[in-house]
């Protein structure tokens, strides 16, 4: 027999893919309707995570409705003292457009050159903030290389400092950006996180419950996710480049098996087993928890240098059998907690 539900209904909790997903390799080119079309006829994506430029607001609108897939989060990278303007007009568009967050990269530099402050980057979401609330939609900053918050321990320091201001903060939280810095000491180096590291002031490893991610998920700030495969150790991209000619840094790695000379490294299914942990665990606290304020997974497996770039099996089909599991793994996870409640009533397993 089925265990009876907990008390509370099942929470929502829907699966997309990010717009720069929607492509096999990055030779691909695909028109806007034959990416909803391809995400469609997927049918394991509840939306697409998509910021238009201005000139393809409309076209989306259409598009969208013609093909029933609706875009339900944006995202930007944005650099303070330049593009809060940027950020405001993005909060109003993903209002318009039916989006209820919005994935905000903060860069880790301001336009003037100088790194940005702890202090700047609560200020940064808290304007965001007030913005969204009258909007009903929720920014929410992303750990991401790059950003302010490569250096992972700064992310509780900010949120203290936004919630002194009576207001929760929230997180993307893409797992890949801290997973692929385990065991590797040449990403540590940046932001000087190695020292950190090393003295066990910031954890990486997700098994251990001290970890950055075990606390983000246990302190209810993930908001919004991205689902990025990443193993520890991540091998660079050594089949893309960057403009300077430095191989891509390598925060992805294939979901599947990849087919014979589609990749540029050995493949091993167990190596992922870390970031899936994190995964599940990020499902078992919604679960769980009634205050939970995740509402959005998207998988995000895409073709630049530091990730995809250069490989020759199919990132979206990698996408689709992403959601799969993650839809997978969350009907397991919710089972697993009716079948709890129902131990902690008293009644027999």
């Amino acid at each position: 027999m089925p265990a009876p539900a907990p008390t509370r209904a099942r929470p929502p909790l829907l699966f997309g893919i990010t717009a720069n997903g929607i492509l096999h390799t990055d030779a691909d080119a695909f028109d806007l309707d034959t990416k909803l079309a391809m995400v469609k006829a997927a049918g394991v994506f509840d939306y697409v995570e998509r910021s238009p430029p201005p000139h393809e607001l409309d076209a989306h609108v259409r598009a969208c409705r013609r093909h029933g897939v609706p875009i339900r989060a944006g995202g930007f990278y944005y650099l303070l003292g330049r593009d809060e303007p940027l950020l405001e007009w993005h909060l109003r568009i993903a209002h318009e457009l039916g989006a209820t967050v919005h994935n905000v990269q903060l860069m880790t530099h301001r336009r003037d050159g100088t790194p940005v402050t702890d202090d700047e980057v609560a200020e940064a979401y808290l304007r965001a903030f007030d913005i969204g609330v009258r909007l009903g939609v929720t920014p929410c900053f992303e750990i991401h290389v790059n950003m302010w918050s490569e250096h992972y321990g700064r992310v509780e320091r900010v949120a203290e400092l936004v919630r002194q201001r009576g207001v929760p903060f929230a997180i993307t939280l893409d797992a890949s950006h801290v997973v692929f810095k385990i065991d590797n000491p040449r990403e540590q180096a940046v932001q000087g996180l190695i020292d950190d590291v090393a003295t066990g002031r910031v954890v990486l490893d997700p098994y251990d419950p001290r970890s950055v991610t075990a606390r983000w998920i246990a302190g209810g700030l993930v908001t919004h996710a991205h689902a990025r495969p990443a193993v520890p150790g991540n091998p660079v991209n050594v089949w893309a480049r960057h403009p300077d000619g430095s191989p891509g840094r390598g925060i992805q790695y294939p979901f599947r098996r990849p087919p014979p000379g589609s990749w540029h490294s050995e493949w091993h299914e167990d190596l992922l087993l870390p970031w899936k942990h994190v995964m599940r665990e990020l499902m078992r606290h919604h679960a769980r928890d009634p205050a939970s304020r995740l509402r959005h997974i998207s998988t995000e497996i895409i073709p630049f240098p530091d990730y995809g770039g250069g490989a020759r099996y199919s990132l979206f089909d990698d996408s689709v059998a992403l959601a799969q599991w993650l839809r997978a793994t969350w009907d397991a996870v919710w089972d697993e907690a009716c079948m709890e409640h129902q131990s902690t009533d008293g009644h027999p397993r």
